[in-house]
């Protein structure tokens, strides 16, 4: 088994030797380039190849396909946005309310679709990425998510979405589906599947190979024009180039402070018994969160673990991105804690996975898509950590638009987006990692308080710029 296994539970387990494919050693012409071997470049390559089949497409990854959170993620397949419906529509062209309003509602319409077209292409290419569509609880295990959480479910019922898409939960409707300690509700979403992230990439690689795509591995892009990819060793020269790069983004020239890189970190424990299972619940492999600030998620694997994660590692000053980051000691244990806390029966279970990686935050934390036809030059990313379902639509958004296809995708309000660069150094660290600690002061004072934090909302507008 290659080294590339201990990224993560998921690579570890996903089937395959991860022996590196061929670099690229000379140089090749194609007619689309792709740089990243991650979902959203794979995406992209089996939709073009679909739609064009005598199209020669090249992919470049530096690592292997499935290196980076492709591979490492939560193994949620969701309809979860980084964008506001309020920010969609204020992104919109559209000259009249009534259509930025439909334009925004258009683009969580198409995210929920995606999910079921994930499904739907994976089983078409044979991929069995032990996917589970059981929804998705955003659990309120303090007072003080109540009011933040039912606010959400009103707000999307306000722009015409119903209680099949997202409704509030009693507790005893909670305990139904899940058993967590003083329990005070919780939100279902149904538009959530669990899935095994690294069985996903790294089929889907396969795949758009047996479709005609060449795939390079081991071969780092340093640097991109238009019509031409360069790596250490030979180039492809491309009528269209395809920047596919998330976290990563910042290591290219000249990106520094296009999306800063936060590290999200993860823990997987041994498989629980049955009679464990049947104690805690999450019989549909349900995915979960909760209401706190600072970002925690998990699932019930195919396996029978627990695959749980948050945030709280620091941003590095710089954008820096290095492999040492995926391991923060402090986060894990903490990862361990509020575990155990959620679910006490888990107390005794070994941890079996500590890993983690980085993932891309735009300046607003909003992702886009982009394509200009007159130098070739396309990207997409900026998920926010919400890129497993994003990336099939980021994908289908690039294949139309190189394409000229005029698609319903290619006119959503997050094609074409520009968000604002982030602030040099050193103020980008000092108000990343400002936000970071206001949003764990804030979990902090609700665990005492029981009631809500207002200083993590206006923390958040100011780093977002949302108001």
């Amino acid at each position: 088994m290659s080294e590339y296994s201990s990224r993560s539970f998921w690579l570890d387990s996903c089937g395959d030797d991860l022996t590196p494919r061929p670099s690229l050693s000379q140089n090749v012409s194609a007619d689309v380039a792709i740089v990243g071997g991650g979902l959203t470049g794979l995406w992209a390559a089996h939709y073009l190849s679909a739609q064009s089949p005598g199209l020669r497409i090249a992919l470049l990854e530096a690592e292997i396909c499935g290196f980076g959170a492709s591979g490492r993620n939560g193994g949620w397949c969701s309809s979860l946005f980084p964008a506001s419906l309020d920010q969609l529509a204020a992104m919109s062209t559209s000259p009249s309310m009534e259509g930025q309003r439909a334009h925004a509602i258009a683009q969580y319409r198409a995210m929920i679709d995606t999910v079921s077209e994930v499904e739907r292409a994976a089983r078409q290419l044979g991929i069995d990425a032990d996917f589970a569509r059981g929804g998705t609880l955003t659990l309120a295990t303090n007072p003080a998510h109540v009011p933040r959480l039912q606010a959400q479910v009103a707000h999307q019922q306000a722009w015409g979405f119903g209680n099949d898409d997202l409704r509030w939960m009693s507790p005893e409707q909670t305990a139904e589906r899940v058993r967590v300690p003083d329990i005070s509700g919780a939100v279902f979403s149904p538009h959530c599947a669990a899935v095994q992230p690294a069985k996903l990439v790294r089929g889907l690689a396969s795949a758009v190979e047996r479709a005609g795509v060449k795939i390079y591995e081991d071969s780092r892009v340093t640097s991109m024009s238009p019509g031409k990819v360069q790596t250490h060793q030979g180039s492809v020269s491309a009528e269209v180039v395809l920047q596919c790069l998330e976290g990563y983004t910042p290591l290219m020239p000249k990106q520094r402070r296009k999306v800063v890189p936060l590290y999200s970190l993860m823990i997987a424990t041994e498989p629980l018994s049955d009679e464990m299972w049947q104690q805690i619940g999450l019989a549909q492999r349900e995915t979960f969160t909760d209401g706190r600030h600072l970002l925690i998620y998990g699932q019930r694997t195919a396996d029978g673990r627990f695959a749980f994660g948050g945030r709280g590692a620091p941003y590095h000053f710089g954008s820096a991105v290095r492999d040492r980051f995926d391991s923060d000691s402090g986060v894990f244990s903490s990862l361990s804690s509020v575990l155990h806390d959620l679910f006490p029966i888990t107390k005794d279970v070994a941890i079996t996975h500590r890993w983690g990686g980085p993932l891309a935050v735009p300046r607003d934390w909003t992702a886009s898509v982009h394509f200009n036809r007159a130098t070739g030059m396309g990207t997409a990313g900026g998920y926010v950590g919400d890129g497993l379902a994003t990336t099939n639509l980021a994908g289908r958004t690039l294949a139309d638009l190189v394409l000229g296809v005029d698609s319903d995708v290619v006119n959503l309000p997050w094609v074409g987006h520009c968000s604002p660069r982030w602030e040099p150094e050193p103020l980008r660290w000092l108000g990343v990692n400002a936000g970071r600690g206001i949003a764990g002061f804030a979990d902090h004072s609700e665990r005492l308080r029981r009631k809500p934090a207002r200083i993590a909302e206006r923390a958040m507008r100011l780093v977002t710029g949302s108001h």
